[in-house]
């Protein structure tokens, strides 16, 4: 609990909850990110069924995140020292789902578009989860891990078509 009420602390601003919320909102459910892969197949024709395939594969990778939730049932956290600012869909924090569905986002997409997109888009969505209050660092971790395997498992096979 003490390194989460320390990463708030240090990474808690106006401005920063403002932006993690924005990007709590974007990722819940992996909506927004299934939404660019839907767009990405809109405009990239010669590649919609990838784009296609990347998009449900974003939404596979949540799915897997909830699923491991439900068998690992860890709490969110609840301390005194930490400020939840925001509503969640469970009470459940093992792994991080947001983390999960950006991770396989940012590989997918970077197959698809040719440029590394994990750097811009992963750590400030793990940051803004510890920003709102409501993930232990290793919640985070775990959840881009495991959303690298599923996109990087997926863009493997893609790339052999």
């Amino acid at each position: 609990m003490a390194v989460l009420a320390k990463a708030q602390g240090v990474l808690k601003s106006d401005v920063t909850v403002k932006a993690a919320r924005g990007l709590s909102h974007f990722g819940e459910h992996s909506a927004g990110w299934f939404a660019l892969g839907l767009l990405g197949a809109a405009v990239d024709k010669k590649r919609r069924k990838d784009w296609l395939v990347a998009a449900a594969g974003v939404v596979g990778a949540h799915a897997a995140s909830i699923a491991v939730k439900r068998v690992v049932r860890r709490p969110r956290p609840d301390h005194p020292s930490v400020e939840v600012l925001v509503s969640t869909p469970s009470k459940l924090s093992f792994p991080s789902s947001h983390a999960t569905s950006t991770t396989a986002a940012a590989v997918l997409y970077s197959g698809l578009t040719g440029r590394n997109l994990v750097p811009a888009l992963v750590p400030p969505m793990l940051a803004s989860r510890l920003v709102l209050g409501v993930h232990y660092p290793t919640d985070v971790l775990a959840g881009a891990a495991l959303g690298g395997v599923v996109g990087g498992l997926i863009r493997r096979k893609l790339k052999r078509r």
